[in-house]
């Protein structure tokens, strides 16, 4: 048979951009984390460098009265399962990025999503702080090292750095940060400095 003459269409295979490891890369997961309606799979979206995974679905009445979300009343749809997104740091690390549900009872699923990972990254909406102390004080029990990034929504109040950690009891070391959930250079340098914090950390520990 002449297959140079086949009418078989040629097997085309992925795109480089959709491959999840190139060659010679070091994968990292990284897991965004927060209350319900603090901007996780917004800052996926927005940092991804290629098309993100959404497990959004519209909310409906059966939520009216469990999903309480004050100060985002606008918001119309939820993550059931998980956000999933990838961005380059440079050659060598990549960060597979994994935005958890924030409604309570989704919270199972963390077990699955925090497997593996090497930190997170918190966000904050300062006008429903309360909604991260939960989230704070399940990380801690699992032991992952986190930083905060405050998600700078229009109108929201701004507060001193230290009168946020002493409200999210917090310990000097955990780095808290601003960041625009909506804005891919501000969503990377939240990102870059939870990787700055994991350096310090590993340093401290080979020292010690």
């Amino acid at each position: 048979m002449d297959y140079a003459s086949s009418d078989a269409p040629a097997v085309v295979g992925p795109r480089g951009t959709d491959m999840l490891l190139p060659y010679g890369a070091r994968g990292v997961k990284v897991v965004i984390v927060g209350g319900f309606g603090v901007g996780k799979t917004t800052m996926v979206g927005a940092v991804s460098e290629i098309p993100p995974l959404t497990t959004e679905e519209t909310m409906t009445q059966a939520g009216v009265g469990i999903d309480h979300n004050p100060g985002a009343q606008g918001k119309n749809t939820t993550t059931v399962a998980l956000d999933f997104g990838r961005i380059s740091i440079n050659e060598e690390l990549i960060l597979y990025l994994f935005g958890t549900p924030g409604q309570e009872r989704f919270w199972f699923l963390w077990n699955g999503i925090f497997e593996g990972a090497l930190g997170a990254v918190v966000l904050v909406d300062t006008r429903r702080v309360e909604v991260c102390f939960e989230v704070v004080t399940r990380l801690e029990d699992r032991r992952v090292p986190f930083v905060v990034a405050v998600n700078s929504f229009p109108e929201a109040p701004q507060y001193p750095v230290e009168e946020l950690r002493t409200a999210l009891a917090l310990s000097d070391s955990v780095p808290i940060v601003t960041c625009d959930a909506r804005d891919r250079a501000s969503c990377r340098d939240a990102l870059l400095s939870l990787m700055v914090y994991l350096c310090t950390l590993a340093a401290s520990q080979e020292t010690a």
